[in-house]
């Protein structure tokens, strides 16, 4: 995005001249300014830069200062309003009535003037009117003088900030399906009225014979693509063919896979964004691409029948890097499974990070792992862990080869060195696909995530008579020994990527034990996040008007808006029937 949605900031006070007002004008100014501080030096946007800040030209003490910040707001593309007081202020008068953006109000605990106050007052007002606003009020009284920003507010605003965020920069930006249904995944069937009414965004469609087009008539940049093959052979280790005699392919015949791979990721990379490379070439349609943030590929199995498959474009495009070095992933949904890739865009958009997508294919038991293998899982593994692997099609960030204070991460593109791309690199493998699955033939990556990542998985899924609702679950990469890894992998497909998980269990519900999570996931497949970010996922669905069916998040931790309190003592329940009464936050 050439530009990206601003937070604005509502510096509110009392209105009353003659001595109150004057009063209040430089310390409301002045906690203002100290949240900008707060955003611009810990936020930052997809493509590294700092999150910028709008403050209204005037603190706003009644209606006629309320409608110049909103004209202002709406010049400098505001997508996120934070309104700050110190004191009481009129309500109605001076809140923000934009339906359609996410808003909060920090009221300042403090006893020389009511903050507090107005934020009850005017959260009230916000809940008659049917306008949700996040409540911020820190535990602690502050002086008059005191211009910090407490720990506890500073998480609220954060969290509020990072979600609001992500919902702004959705909205407007396509989903683009590169083919249609995949093999009867429901999640590869596009609901263009989720997308629409939940997330502001627009669906655009190509067969997925434009990419096979533009590999035929050469619609890429061919100076590009010599850089990337020769990129590609230096860098992306070949592995055994473990097909069987009749279905090996010649070094000829895998030298044009190569090829006819990459290609695939520029052109589907082309697609998604465009390339003004294409209009000097004389093809200035193509150059537009479809303005799309997130695309999905169906492949199976009307192309893998046939042609080479899409892992290596997929998974290249989803990592943090390529021939053209360090940049931001892609988001790219295998099979075109479009909740999927909803569900990793919740997910960068809160982390600016690469996303591991993957089946949630194995629930492995403690004594089943003794059983096949002879070792008893102990540690965090004790009660048995998830198995994630997919056709090799994930990040190649979560190999885990990337650090933060020495312990392996998967970091976001502009803190990533040179020689962690090297190791990541290193620490995967491509095998000739595996042509029972895919005719066509292709390469699949084959890696090991690294044990010891903090992780969010999370799935969003469509039920009829609900709509949308968001599962998540935080946990842990694991290693296990060697030998047990090699056992077991080698059950599934020993050419694929494989994600040893294990979720936070609470002895409860879904997350009574790990057999527990997997049984209640709703899907074939998950989005994988390096951090714990379920509070944020749950904020940022409050404001899509998403409930959430399944969390592991500590209670204390869970913020949405203030409305929410107000829909009955059971969290869950109120979160459904919120979401219900205020629905979709565009329709």
């Amino acid at each position: 995005m050439k530009d990206y949605p601003k937070i604005g900031i509502r510096p509110i006070l009392d209105g009353r001249f003659g001595g109150i007002r004057e009063s209040l004008e430089e310390v409301t100014m002045k906690k203002a300014q100290a949240v900008v501080d707060l955003f611009t030096k810990e936020l930052k946007y997809p493509d590294g830069s700092t999150v910028r800040c709008v403050i209204a030209d005037s603190c706003i003490g009644g209606v006629k200062e309320a409608a110049d910040c909103a004209a202002k707001f709406s010049r400098e593309n505001v997508g996120v309003s934070l309104s700050v007081t110190t004191s009481w202020c009129y309500g109605s008068e001076t809140m923000d009535m934009d339906p359609q953006i996410p808003k909060a109000i920090w009221g300042v605990n403090g006893t020389e003037r009511p903050g507090a106050v107005y934020l009850a007052a005017t959260l009230a007002a916000h809940n008659q009117k049917g306008l949700p606003s996040f409540g911020i009020y820190g535990r602690d009284v502050q002086d008059a003088d005191d211009h910090s920003i407490p720990d506890d507010v500073r998480e609220k605003l954060l969290s509020f900030a990072k979600a609001g965020l992500a919902v702004a920069i959705m909205k407007g930006q396509s989903y683009l399906a590169i083919g249609s249904v995949c093999m009867g995944i429901a999640g590869s069937m596009v609901n263009e009225d989720f997308f629409q009414d939940y997330l502001g965004m627009r669906n655009e469609y190509v067969d997925s014979t434009e990419v096979l087009r533009r590999i035929e008539l050469g619609i890429y940049d061919n100076n590009e693509f010599e850089r990337a093959i020769e990129w590609t052979r230096n860098n992306c280790k070949e592995g055994e063919d473990f097909n069987s005699e009749n279905k090996l392919k010649s070094r000829e015949e895998l030298d044009k896979d190569w090829e006819f791979v990459v290609k695939m990721a520029l052109i589907i990379r082309d697609l998604m964004i465009g390339n003004d490379k294409l209009k000097d070439m004389g093809h200035p349609e193509e150059a537009y691409g479809h303005h799309a943030i997130v695309a999905g590929f169906q492949g199976q199995r009307q192309w893998t029948d046939f042609l080479p498959n899409g892992d290596f474009a997929e998974a290249i495009l989803n990592s943090s890097f390529d021939w053209n070095g360090i940049r931001a992933p892609y988001m790219v949904a295998t099979e075109n499974d479009t909740l999927n890739g909803v569900s990793m865009l919740f997910n960068y958009l809160l982390t600016n990070r690469a996303q591991i997508f993957a089946d949630v294919r194995t629930y492995w038991s403690s004594d089943a792992v003794e059983r096949v293998t002879g070792w008893k899982p102990t540690g965090r593994s004790e009660d048995g862990f998830i198995h994630l692997i997919n056709s090799g099609a994930a990040t190649l960030d979560g190999t885990g080869q990337q650090s933060v204070d020495g312990e392996p991460a998967m970091k976001a593109f502009w803190d990533i060195e040179d020689k962690e791309v090297k190791a990541c690199l290193d620490a995967t493998t491509w095998y000739p696909a595996n042509r029972d699955y895919f005719r066509g033939g292709g390469f699949s990556s084959n890696f090991l995530s690294k044990g010891g990542m903090p992780v969010t998985m999370t799935r969003v899924n469509l039920i009829k008579g609900i709509g949308p609702v968001i599962q998540i679950a935080e946990g842990w990469t694991v290693d296990i020994p060697e030998n047990v890894h090699d056992v077991l992998d080698k059950r599934t497909d020993k050419t694929w990527p494989t994600t040893w998980f294990v979720p936070r269990v609470t002895g409860e519900g879904a997350f009574q034990d790990v057999y527990s999570v997997m049984a209640n996931w709703g899907s074939n497949h998950g989005a994988i996040s390096y951090g714990h970010i379920g509070k944020d996922l749950i904020t940022m669905a409050s404001m899509l008007r998403i409930p959430v069916c399944m969390h592991n998040v500590d209670d204390p931790s869970v913020f949405r808006p203030a409305a929410w309190s107000a829909y009955g003592m059971d969290k869950e329940g109120a979160d459904y029937r919120a979401c219900q009464t205020y629905g979709p936050l565009y329709k």
